[in-house]
């Protein structure tokens, strides 16, 4: 194990430690206001179902799904091997394995379900059966408790969870989306991979790439030593204002072949970003809005006597990834690679200082490569 980060350990003790507290409280609570009959109590394997949602959100099995429906399977099995009158030692082994069986057939693998299923079996004297009450409560309504704070505080302290649901394609696609695209491997693909190492309960595919794409940047970053953004970026950019027409937008295209066009406002301020697809993709909306051929609507779109009130801002694209003058190139590696990233802005603050196109990263990697060889030869 690596070393601890103690700030990391204290935070998910601290929420653990106050959720089941939190959790203990309402169930007292409503104890008391339903009577002693109901089973409103703390069970002992929630402690390790807090360890897990706390202490590692990020693992497929503490997310919610793994974390209710597993605790909750395991303790409907458990009261079906109580029923059977066995052993207790028997019925201890059968009711783990038959939780781990049935975590695994709903696709919720979680730990503590086993527990969940041994303290069931031990803790019921012979010749009684709990009912599937027990099941909702305390096994599931502690569980959702849990859970729901445990959503509270992982997002008040920084921490995503519910982690990691796949991502929804965009129309640009973003370093958040971007990664399985870039490595040429699908989500299938790195799954694979995790089954072929026993790992798919660890990780989840779309994080693997994102660890694989980030170890990528960070070799290329060692790669070309230092070379920064601000070094390869263009930095007399053509831009416009987001109240610039459209008509003058496809001008800027034509007359200087551009295929990325950045918004400012008139203090520098990088507002957006037009692609050539966007307008494709404008005249295709409006072409499908009003009914007509898409030849006509582009016309519309461009022509001196088009569409008018079409501005920039009624175009752009705001989803952007972004770098600084001071970033290593190896971001632009791994940001550019995707085919649906046209080019990088560089920004000081929020204000535009040049931008990086993939023309401009081939012609670098090109240069690297030709001085590379050139130093291999002379040695």
């Amino acid at each position: 194990m690596p070393r601890p980060n103690w700030r990391e350990a204290l935070r998910s003790g601290l929420g653990a430690g106050l959720a089941l507290g939190l959790c203990g409280a309402i169930l007292v609570l409503l104890e008391a206001w339903h009577g002693e009959a109901a089973r409103f109590l703390l069970i002992a394997p929630l402690g390790a179902t807090a360890f897990l949602v706390f202490a590692v959100p990020n693992s497929p099995l503490a997310q919610p799904w793994s974390a209710i429906v597993g605790n909750a399977a395991s303790a409907l099995v458990a009261i079906g091997v109580t029923g059977l009158g066995l052993a207790p030692e028997l019925s201890a082994g059968l009711a783990v394995l038959a939780a781990m069986l049935s975590m695994a057939v709903l696709r919720a693998m979680h730990p503590p379900g086993a527990a969940v299923a041994l303290a069931t079996v031990l803790s019921t004297p012979a010749g009684v059966t709990h009912g599937l009450g027990f099941v909702l409560s305390p096994v599931m309504l502690d569980t959702a408790l849990l859970v729901a704070l445990a959503v509270l505080y992982n997002r008040a302290t920084g921490r995503k969870y519910p982690f990691r649901q796949p991502a929804v394609a965009e129309r640009h696609a973003t370093m958040r989306d971007a990664n399985t695209h870039r490595l040429g491997l699908s989500s299938e693909d790195l799954a694979a991979v995790l089954d072929r190492f026993n790992l798919s309960a660890n990780i989840g595919a779309e994080d693997f790439g994102r660890i694989l794409a980030a170890a990528e940047a960070e070799a290329a970053r060692r790669h070309f030593k230092g070379l920064t953004c601000g070094a390869v970026m263009s930095g007399d950019v053509v831009s416009v204002t987001p109240d610039t027409r459209a008509r003058r937008v496809a001008d800027l295209f034509r007359k200087h072949r551009f295929k990325t066009l950045p918004v400012v406002d008139t203090d520098g301020t990088l507002r957006g970003i037009i692609t050539q697809n966007d307008l494709i993709q404008r005249a295709r909306l409006d072409a499908t809005r009003e009914g007509r051929g898409f030849a006509a609507a582009m016309t519309n779109l461009l022509a001196p006597g088009g569409d008018r009130r079409l501005c920039a801002c009624d175009i752009m694209t705001t989803e952007l990834c972004t770098v600084r003058p001071t970033d290593g190139i190896g971001v632009l590696v791994q940001l550019l690679a995707d085919g649906r990233v046209q080019a990088a802005p560089v920004v000081e603050g929020s204000r535009l200082a040049g931008i990086v196109t993939r023309s401009d990263l081939v012609a670098v990697l090109a240069r690297q490569t030709i001085l590379a060889g050139g130093l291999q030869t002379a040695a």
